[in-house]
Formats: C-alpha cells, sequence, structure tokens
C-alpha cells in the first residue's frame, strides 16, 4: 500500500475541466482536515479557495481549470485530475492533460505523482478517460489502472436480481451507496437511457444512446485501401466557410469502399476571420476528377452554389449535382441508408482516423420525417463534415449505379 511520506516543497493541484467540479474535491479536502490533527500539526490556513500554511511558507492545495497554456511549467508534487470522462477536445480537456501531466513528469524523480478520477468513458468521445485506457503505459503495467465494473449485460438490465448483483461489485466496499435505492431507479426509472446506467452505475464503458454510430459496428467495417486510379467513384461534398469544415469523401462504384479526398477543418486556434481555403478545395476536386473515373457527385450547396455550378460546367451537368442536405425527407432516407449498409456489411472504409471520428461523433437528432445527424451541439468542436460527406457519396455511388454508369469487368473463360 503507498504511504506518504513528506516534501520540501508540497504543491497539490486539483485539475478539472471547470472550477465548479474542482471546487467539490476541494470541498471534500477542507472537509477531512478542518478540526482535525494535521491542521494543528502542520499549521494550516483552510479557506473555500485553497489550503495552504499560515507561517507563510511555499505549498498550497489548489484547483486548476482548463486553461493549458496557462499552467505550463508549474512543479507540483502532486496533482488530482477529477472526472477525466468529460476531459474532450470540446472542452480542452486532452490539452490540459497533458501539461499537467508533462509538469509532474518532470519531477518524479523527486516523488511527484499524478491520479485520475473518473466514470465509465463513452468510447465515441476520446476523453482522456478513454486515452488512459487505451494507452500502451497501462497495458505494459508502467501506470496502475484501478476499475470495479458491475457484471451485467443490457438484456438484463430489468432483472433485479441480476442488477442487484452488479451494482454491489461495482459498489465494492463503498459502504454508503445505496443499493435499494439505486436499484429500483435502473428497474423503473424510464426517463434515464439504459447506456447511461450501463456508464455510471455499473462502471461500463458504453456509449451514448445519442450516437448515431456504433463504433464496433464501424471498426467491423474497415479494409485496406486498395483505392486505384482510374477506378469508378462516385464523390460526396460537404461545405462550409467560417464555422464549420469542409469535406470531399469518395466511394468506390463496384463495392462501396468510402475513402477521403480532402478535409479543410477550422485550426484550435484559429483567428477569427479563418475561411476555408477555397482555392485548396477546388484542386482537390480538380484532382479527384483526374484521377479516378468520378461517374456522380452530389455536393451541398449553400456557400458554394457558384463553385458547384463551375465545376457542373467543367465536368459535366450530367456528373456534378446539387443535394440540399437542409431538406429533411431526403436526408433522412440517406442517413438511414448508410446507417443500415454499415450494419449488415455493405459499406467499407479504409480505417481514416478522421473520417472515423467524425462518423462516432455524429448524434441523431429526430425530425418528424425521422432521424438526421448533426453535432452534439451548435457550436460543439467536434465536427462530422466528413460523416456528413460520406452520406452523400453513399448516396451519389447508389443514383450512379441505378442510372447504369457501373462498369462491371468480366473475365473471360476460355476452355480447351
Amino acid at each position: 500500500m503507498p504511504v506518504a511520506k513528506r516534501v520540501p516543497l508540497p504543491v497539490v493541484q486539483l485539475g478539472a475541466t471547470a472550477l465548479d467540479q474542482t471546487q467539490q474535491t476541494l470541498d471534500m479536502i477542507r472537509g477531512m482536515l478542518s478540526e482535525s490533527a494535521a491542521e494543528k500539526e502542520y499549521g494550516l490556513e483552510i479557506s473555500k479557495s485553497m489550503v495552504q500554511f499560515k507561517s507563510g511558507k511555499p505549498g498550497s492545495i489548489s484547483p486548476k481549470a482548463t486553461a493549458g497554456r496557462t499552467n505550463e511549467g508549474n512543479r507540483p508534487s502532486f496533482c488530482v485530475m477529477d472526472e477525466v470522462h468529460h476531459w474532450v477536445g470540446s472542452t480542452g480537456g486532452p490539452d490540459f492533460y497533458q501539461t499537467l501531466k508533462r509538469n509532474i513528469e518532470k519531477t518524479t524523480k523527486a516523488g511527484s505523482r499524478w491520479v485520475t478520477t473518473t466514470n465509465a468513458f463513452n468510447p465515441n468521445e476520446d476523453s482522456v478517460a478513454q486515452i488512459i485506457f487505451e494507452s500502451d503505459m497501462v497495458s505494459q503495467g508502467f501506470w496502475l489502472y484501478d476499475c470495479l465494473e458491475g457484471s451485467i449485460a443490457v438484456e438484463d438490465i430489468r432483472d433485479e436480481e441480476k442488477v442487484r448483483a452488479a451494482l454491489i461489485e461495482a459498489y465494492g466496499d463503498a459502504h454508503w451507496a445505496d443499493i435499494d435505492g439505486l436499484t429500483k431507479t435502473i428497474l423503473y426509472d424510464r426517463t434515464t437511457p439504459d447506456s447511461t446506467y450501463c456508464r455510471f452505475f455499473f462502471n461500463q464503458i458504453a456509449e451514448s444512446s445519442d450516437g448515431w454510430m456504433n463504433k464496433a459496428e464501424w471498426d467491423a467495417c474497415e479494409s485496406i485501401n486498395d483505392i486505384k486510379p482510374g477506378e469508378q467513384i462516385a464523390i460526396g461534398f460537404d461545405g462550409s466557410v467560417r464555422g464549420d469544415g469542409t469535406a470531399l469523401v469518395g466511394i468506390r462504384l463496384h463495392d462501396a469502399k468510402l475513402f477521403t479526398l480532402g478535409q479543410w477543418i477550422r485550426p484550435e486556434h484559429a483567428k477569427d476571420d479563418w475561411e476555408v481555403d477555397v482555392l485548396s478545395v477546388e484542386a482537390a476536386v480538380k484532382r479527384a476528377f483526374e484521377t479516378y473515373r468520378v461517374e456522380w457527385m452530389y455536393a451541398d450547396p449553400p456557400w458554394w452554389q457558384e463553385n458547384i455550378g463551375r465545376w457542373a460546367v467543367e465536368w459535366g451537368d450530367d456528373y456534378v449535382f446539387e443535394y440540399w442536405t437542409n431538406k429533411p425527407t431526403r436526408m433522412v432516407q440517406a442517413v438511414e441508408r448508410f446507417r443500415t449498409a454499415v450494419m449488415v456489411g455493405d459499406l467499407s472504409h479504409v480505417g481514416e482516423t478522421e473520417l472515423t471520428r467524425h462518423v462516432l461523433q455524429a448524434v441523431v437528432r429526430e425530425v418528424p420525417q425521422g432521424d438526421l445527424i448533426t453535432k452534439d451541439s451548435p457550436r460543439s468542436k467536434r465536427k462530422i463534415d466528413l460523416a456528413v460527406a460520406a452520406v452523400l457519396a453513399l448516396e451519389a455511388r447508389a443514383d450512379a449505379i441505378a442510372d447504369g454508369r457501373l462498369q462491371i469487368k468480366r473475365r473471360r473463360v476460355v476452355g480447351f
């Protein structure tokens, strides 16, 4: 069992994505230290915002919130990173984690250490919890990863006996947990998705219930990249100018294999006047038509109508078509066809990281006509442009084939 020891300069940092979150941890520390033997022995001054020495000598327990660059160069002796399943790209979590961890690693020889606390993560979010879980440092045994997980399948979540047993297993020696109350909640409260119960009560890694694509199903569609110049393809284009990104996705006609032709995503710290490089997009479209036999292209017109019109003139108006993604009836059907194709294995992809990320970041938005895909919030940094372009590419392929443009090479059999 680890045993604490004195350090010359005790600097303890409590990290979280918001100061409110760090306050919860600090309040527990204050509660344990207040009127304790440690308060008197070490001469501690316990305030609402930090703990320090009354004598004024260096050392403190203080909160830190996500602002990675301002924390660079600190030399903490211990760092607690709390609720790291919420530390995602849109909150600056991964950068903050790297900064805090890097600061600790510079003084590990002197005894500096860090620890994270978390619920089970959503595998579609690329959170710090997931980064740590999937790290070779864990698999090789260099970092200690300790987790109690309730053993229960989603289909058994209505079985009282199995729910109770899984809760007892997950909560371990947390004697304060109301197992009876939690059991009733899981069995009878239908306002909460089962995936939430799995993550936050049974500590199981589970996808959000509003996620569009199942990661396991998408990963099962991965295939080698054997796309060759001159092959017949269709193209999907989702364009923006400033806020969102722009994406160009191709799909091989004969087997529905997706691959990325180009993407232009707003950089993390871009200036307010950042815009998509239109000339670069134009060059990518030209390169696609010159490299492959493009049989059909669907392009979302907003902000790009003039460009799309020019592409239709240059490459043929029977090859380049507008496809308005803001028309729900048509888009709902396209989204459903794409989802079904993944489920039954009727399409594949070449395993590109960004395309996978965009597909898994898409969430479902229900409209009267059915389900559309969207970002998890209007201002979210979790982009889905490649996913939208992929949906359009699959639609373009289907219409190209329906138009009789697929040319199947037939082998000639010679008998003797």
